[in-house]
């Protein structure tokens, strides 16, 4: 099953010094039945932008609990096997909750498929949208159309491989 994993870029750091994501249990997002009944579609290519769209906003809020962390949303791709994720049915229908899964163990950054990551023109949008999302949670139209500029912005897709790249230790 492919998931998809919201991280910050010293988060992806940190799973590339210690070759996993996470130590479990791990939030992470990926084509659950919830998520094909509210997005109406049997596109799995369009399913997975879905869930890669729940993980990049979940992305976001990770940021904005990190002033510190360079203001680009990353989610990191991995396959884990079938039933290693398992959503909430209470919270199946929940709006916030859709393509939410849950991974019991931590997933070697081995079983990384691919890291989306914004580019450096998307840093302020992003960062004004940390800013406004407790604001558009609590109902603020302003600050939700603030926090739908950063969606805009496409992640850029990079192979694993890449990874030392994006964290800056050029191994």
């Amino acid at each position: 099953m492919r998931v998809y994993v919201p991280l910050t870029l010293p988060g992806l750091a940190e799973a590339h010094k210690t070759g996993e994501l996470g130590s479990g249990p791990l939030v992470a997002y990926a084509v659950t039945p919830a998520l094909r009944e509210w997005y109406l579609s049997d596109d799995i290519e369009e399913l997975e932008y879905a869930a890669l769209g729940r993980a990049a906003l979940a992305s976001l809020r990770l940021l904005a609990a990190d002033p510190g962390a360079p203001r680009r949303r990353v989610v990191v791709a991995a396959d884990v096997p079938d039933g290693a994720a398992v959503s909430d049915p209470d919270r199946g229908l929940d709006p916030a909750a859709l393509g939410e899964v849950r991974v019991a163990r931590s997933v070697p950054l081995a079983k990384a498929a691919s890291v989306h990551v914004d580019g450096e023109d998307a840093e302020a949008d992003v960062a004004a949208a940390a800013e406004a999302l407790a604001a558009a949670d609590g109902g603020d139209d302003d600050a939700q159309f603030v926090v739908d500029g950063a969606e805009d912005h496409e992640l850029l897709w990079f192979a694993a491989q890449e990874i030392p790249h994006l964290v800056g230790s050029g191994d």
